[in-house]
């Protein structure tokens, strides 16, 4: 089971078209989004081809292959446009032997010395969150992965657009040419 994880579409439609190829390309069994899908706010500058209803458009028909959570921009009218539910600030997806913990990062927030994870997280599990749109793939004290995977639309600090692809035995941070960003082994 291969998982594409990105966060932080802000209503880009062409950020999303190009998420859309990528989870095709890489063959992922489910696309995890950690929020911020249609909208900007108000401290981000508008993104690319900003277009909320291309975003729904392109995302909706993967309604069964789509986990989310909710961002801090996410709104419940979005909800009532979305085919799949981001209701939820955090989910666990069971992993073999381990778990996945995801949210926005805008409520769970492990910056900034990435030691800030939930209670129920132990070694060996992965903390996915978006918010701070800097890709980040550290194993901190506690023995849990944090991963941000970036923002695919307005990525800071330099960094180009990423996401993240969790396979079985690796998590890569990928920018949309395919160049591998960041790599770590997993076992699960």
């Amino acid at each position: 089971m291969g998982l594409l994880i990105a966060s932080d579409i802000h209503g880009s439609a062409s950020a999303t078209k190009k998420l859309v190829e990528a989870f095709k390309k890489e063959e992922a069994e489910y696309l995890v989004l950690l929020g911020d899908l249609l909208y900007h706010g108000p401290r981000n500058p508008l993104p690319d081809e900003y277009h909320p209803a291309s975003v729904i458009e392109r995302l909706n028909p993967f309604k069964e292959k789509i986990i989310a959570v909710r961002g801090n921009c996410d709104s419940e009218v979005d909800q009532k446009m979305l085919k799949f539910p981001i209701t939820s600030d955090s989910q666990t997806i069971p992993l073999k032997g381990s778990k996945l913990f995801i949210t926005h990062g805008h409520l769970f927030d492990p910056t900034p010395d990435l030691s800030q994870t939930p209670d129920h997280l132990v070694e060996g599990d992965i903390f996915a969150f978006g918010h701070v749109h800097l890709p980040i793939l550290e194993v901190n004290e506690k023995g849990i992965l944090v991963l941000n995977p970036g923002s695919v639309t307005l990525p800071r600090e330099g960094h180009p657009p990423t996401y993240a692809l969790l396979g079985k035995d690796r998590i890569q941070i990928k920018t949309f040419d395919g160049e591998v960003y960041g790599e770590r082994s997993v076992t699960w």
